[in-house]
């Protein structure tokens, strides 16, 4: 019995000594050791990627015009306080 006591309190004192693994090894934030010993990225989802905005009414557009909200025009001007495209 004695030596089953022993042998589970070994047991016992070598689970509790083992450390978790540290993935990254010293190589930082987004990074992780490889199978030579070199920092490489971590695969993700990959970058953001932001499209096209809607266009925005009254801005200049190179190679099209200004953008009223239904059509593109290729001169404005002020017309009582506003503005008149044609």
């Amino acid at each position: 019995m004695k030596k089953l006591l022993i042998f589970v309190l070994a047991a016992g004192a070598a689970v509790t000594t083992i450390s978790p693994a540290d993935a990254r090894g010293g190589c930082g934030v987004g990074f992780h050791r490889g199978p030579y010993g070199g920092c490489r990225p971590n695969l993700g989802p990959g970058p953001v990627v932001v499209g096209p905005r809607a266009p925005v009414i009254g801005v200049y557009y190179g190679g099209r015009g200004y953008w009223d909200g239904s059509r593109y025009w290729g001169h404005r001007y002020r017309w009582h306080g506003g503005w008149r495209y044609r």
